[in-house]
């Protein structure tokens, strides 16, 4: 029995497993870079949220100098943004974000009974900063969403289907709400 007989096989096995081994290990780096953009997609989204968030006590603030009577608005936002802060996932952000939105649709319209107030200068810098906010929020999604579309394929399709199941990967929920998060608060002076 020739040693180059013995040898050729095994040296065949051994390539081939050194090429499994490589694409195993690409697969799953492309799955962690994946991830690791999805998360970093969805961080951008929370520091425009929390932007926005640091923006609605000073409307509120704004708007309460004009029209002390709007107890109601008043607390329906704010209530609508506490609950919106303690949002955890996606979804629960979405139907979070469609509630302050529409509280905050309805201060706008308060805003809108006051001239005073529209013309008011500071107020104007924050429905200004507010729309900015919106616009950044509504760009952050849909890049968080082609994010999450993106490695939510990659998990979907064979073969890397086969190692994402086998190492836990799981897909990312669409941080796609009601249309009212789409539009933000119309301003009007």
């Amino acid at each position: 029995m020739n040693i180059l007989t013995i040898s050729l096989p095994l040296i065949i096995l051994i390539g081939v497993l050194i090429l499994v081994g490589g694409w195993l290990i690409s697969l799953y780096n492309m799955l962690i870079t994946g991830r690791n953009r999805v998360k970093e997609g969805w961080s951008d989204i929370e520091v425009q949220l929390k932007r926005r968030y640091d923006l609605i006590p000073n409307i509120i603030n704004a708007v309460k100098g004009y029209a002390q009577h709007e107890d109601k608005v008043f607390t329906q936002v704010t209530t609508a943004r506490a609950s919106a802060m303690q949002a955890q996932t996606p979804t629960s952000h979405a139907a979070a974000e469609a509630q302050l939105s529409q509280s905050l649709l309805s201060l706008m319209a308060v805003a809108e009974a006051y001239p005073a107030l529209k013309a008011n200068e500071n107020f104007q810098h924050l429905q200004s900063e507010l729309v900015d906010t919106e616009d950044k929020i509504q760009a952050s999604r849909r890049f968080y969403n082609s994010l999450v579309r993106k490695f939510n394929t990659r998990v979907e399709v064979f073969p890397t289907n086969l190692v994402a199941n086998l190492l836990g990967f799981k897909q990312y929920d669409f941080y796609d709400g009601p249309d009212e998060i789409h539009t933000p608060p119309t301003v009007s002076f």
